[in-house]
């Protein structure tokens, strides 16, 4: 594990606990972090101790998302694909294969034959919603945020995960605002298993993977195993195919690109408050769209 660069992997007992180690970016996804977490995980199946995975960030967030400020900020290629855009042409297909990799990188929280935790504090927003839904249990700070903003204008959560936690209507609820809920609110959807204060946190999350752990490691694969088919039979792989072509499409939206546009003229961060601000989002190319008062 010493060659990772954005991953840090620790077994303690019978507990393997995989941490986001980019704090002074609140954990932000970069490429090589999706990857490196897939081995993190396998590193943790293939150790005939480990039980139970345990997923954190370091520091005050479990994970804010892609990092896009540069991506968005910088004139010209979009993120999530790097060489998708060829003289000003979208390459919906290379888009398409690089959000798959990250999209399966995630999911192997989710196919692991061992139980995963992800243990939130601050923000699980955006893509850092994705890696947290993709494990089995979510316990979080009662404080701690989550929800998928860019839903409103430039992405569509490609582990299509909030369907199969919340339900149709909740998860429209989610995803048809981009709003984002409080830990407490998150368990009393019935999106994640416990919110707890925030003190409080580590320990909740230890007395689950110490439980969970006492288990036996067959009887902990056929459980899951057994939960998991059901999911996979509701069509789950083909979901998130449809899911993982309509972010790049998103991304490319006659809106996606004017945000893009908003993002290199006006600063990301300006950009995310336009959208999240609630107030209509102009269609196309009109001028409308950069009349929001910030």
């Amino acid at each position: 594990m010493d060659d990772f660069r954005y991953i840090a992997y620790d077994v303690s007992g019978r507990v393997a606990t995989i941490t986001l180690d980019r704090p002074h970016r609140l954990n932000a996804i970069v490429p090589g972090l999706p990857g490196e977490l897939r081995r993190a995980v396998e590193a943790a199946e293939a150790d005939n101790d480990v039980h139970v995975i345990v997923l954190q960030g370091r520091g005050r967030a479990f994970c804010a998302g892609y990092d896009l400020i540069e991506f968005a900020q910088r004139p010209g290629d979009l993120p999530g694909a790097p060489g998708s855009m060829d003289e000003g042409t979208w390459d919906p297909m290379v888009d398409y294969a690089m959000m798959a990799g990250n999209t399966q990188d995630f999911m192997s929280l989710w196919r692991s034959r061992k139980p995963t935790i992800a243990k939130v504090r601050g923000y699980a927003v955006a893509g850092g919603s994705d890696i947290a839904l993709c494990c089995d249990f979510v316990i979080m700070a009662d404080d701690a945020r989550i929800g998928y903003p860019p839903a409103r204008v430039w992405g569509v959560p490609t582990t299509a995960m909030w369907v199969y936690r919340l339900g149709a209507e909740q998860a429209k609820r989610m995803l048809l605002t981009g709003d984002l809920v409080t830990g407490e609110q998150a368990e009393e959807m019935g999106l994640i298993l416990q919110a707890v204060p925030e003190a409080d946190l580590d320990d909740a999350v230890s007395a689950l993977a110490s439980r969970i752990g006492s288990v036996p490691k067959n009887q902990l694969m056929m459980s899951k195993m057994l939960v998991n088919q059901a999911y996979e039979s509701m069509g789950m792989a083909q979901t998130q195919m449809f899911a993982t072509m309509f972010d790049g499409v998103a991304r490319h939206s006659s809106e996606g690109m004017w945000f893009k546009r908003l993002a290199e003229e006006q600063g990301f961060a300006q950009a995310v408050a336009a959208r999240d601000s609630g107030e209509p989002i102009a269609h196309g190319e009109s001028e409308d769209f950069y009349s929001f008062d910030l």
